[in-house]
Parts: structure tokens; sequence; C-alpha cells
């Protein structure tokens, strides 16, 4: 995947851009990913909207694959963090699209900066999204066992056993390896900004149109809270995966691209 090198907040910031060609005009779709990720979760969707002529961005967050800079310590923190992304690369809109955590960022984004998000799609979505003690100690000590409880909980039954429609795809080796790149303390970081997340604090309205995709075989976020999250926005379409566990991303690349375009291609 293409991308370039930017400047937020004094820090460099890599954003993945899709390798597309977009015209100065073109529509702009913002990828968010989730804790511990990076920008090559998503691959295949910055591809193919690239290719469709879309204007990309898939930004690491700060301290995150390419990205410098210390990790933000809470949602609204990262959501800012994000309009300065827009600001740094002349962005005025875009269609926003947030994993687990990203889930949180883009729904707060599309609260503190409802001008600046024309469409917002949620996948994995939980809120609030609790994160048990133990994962948040051994993420807090740099244990190897957080990596190990996330990645295991974080796929179905099926996609533990390696079970895919994409042949050369290893799971759970993927996951892990992406957990391990992150520096000290910013998987720590993103797991207890996830817990502190309080939706009710929000201030704002999101009245733009909505799409909300749930694993139902999602550990981590499950499928009646991606649910409930969508009941409280209006008019949201919902697609649920039947099988699918929370790092849909990875399980089912190829039906998520499916449900993305609508949502995100819409004007």
């Amino acid at each position: 995947m293409s991308g370039t090198r930017i400047e937020v907040a004094g820090a460099t910031v890599y954003v993945g851009t899709g390798s597309g060609k977009p015209a100065s005009d073109a529509a702009c779709v913002a990828f968010v990913h989730g804790a511990g990720m990076d920008h090559t979760v998503w691959a295949l969707p910055t591809r193919h909207f690239a290719r469709k002529g879309l204007r990309v961005l898939a930004p690491d967050l700060p301290g995150h694959g390419r990205s410098n800079g210390t990790a933000r310590s809470s949602i609204p923190a990262m959501a800012d963090w994000l309009a300065g992304v827009f600001d740094a690369t002349g962005v005025d809109q875009a269609a926003v699209v947030g994993h687990s955590m990203g889930s949180l960022v883009a729904w707060q984004f599309a609260q503190s900066h409802p001008d600046r998000c024309r469409t917002l799609a949620l996948l994995g979505t939980s809120m609030p999204m609790p994160v048990t003690d133990m994962l948040l100690n051994a993420a807090k000590d740099n244990h190897h066992a957080a990596i190990d409880m996330a990645n295991a909980w974080s796929h179905s039954p099926g996609g533990s056993l390696g079970a895919n429609d994409n042949p050369g795809v290893w799971m759970l080796g993927a996951g892990e390896r992406l957990l391990e790149r992150s520096g000290p303390g910013v998987f720590h970081a993103d797991l207890a900004a996830c817990n502190a997340f309080n939706a009710d604090e929000a201030d704002g309205v999101v009245n733009c149109p909505a799409l909300v995709i749930a694993g139902d075989e999602d550990r981590m976020t499950p499928a009646r809270a991606g649910l409930d999250v969508a009941s409280h926005l209006a008019g949201a379409k919902v697609v649920r995966l039947a099988g699918c566990g929370h790092a849909m991303l990875n399980e089912r690349p190829n039906e998520i691209l499916d449900a993305l375009i609508d949502i995100v291609t819409e004007r």
C-alpha cells in the first residue's frame, strides 16, 4: 500500500493512501484502526476505493506503525487528532470508517466534528467498550500474555483453527505480529482509552448516514452491543456476519468490503 508522511501536532504521521491517483476534488474516505494495530489492516478496502478514484486516508495513530509521537490517552483526543490529519492533508470532509477502538474514534469524530463526517461506518463496536483487568494489567506490564489474550479472543472458533476463504492467510499469526509491533505502553494506552470511554459524555448528535457491522461470534464486542449502538443512530444500516469474530478484517475481508461500498460512496 502506498502512503505519505505528514506533520500533525509536531510529530510525523504515516498515512496509507491505497495506491490511487484521485482527482483534486475526489470524495475522501478515512479509516481508523483498532487498539495496537496500524494502517495495514485496511489493505483491501484502501486499495479498492483508491482504485475507484476516491481519496484515501488510513493513518497510523500516534506511536503506532510508522507514526511517531505518543499514543493518545483518550478517545476524544484521538478524534481531535484525526481532525488534525484532515487539516494537514487538506481534507474538509470524509466518510469515516473505524474498527474496534477505531469505531469509538470514528463515532466521537462524528460527534465532535459533524460537518467533517460525510458518512460513518462502525465495525466491531460497543459503547461502552469495557476491558478486563486481566488484559489491562498484562498490557500495562508489556507482557506477551496481553497479546495472546487479545489475539485469541478476537478470533471466532473457526478463525482460531485457521479457516479462511483467502488462501495463504494465517490469521492468528498475522494478528500476533501486528500487536507485537506496538511500542512499549501503546497497547495499554489504547485499551485504557477504550475502557474509560463514556459515550454519555458526548454532547453532539450523529446525523449522517451510518452503518454498523457486527460479527455473530465476536467475543470482544458482542453483536448485541453493536446492534444497541445501531439503535441509537437514526436509520443506521446493520450488517451481521454469521460465524465471524472481532477480527473481522482478518476473517471476512471480502464481505467487509462489500458492506462498505454503499456507505463510503454515498454522497
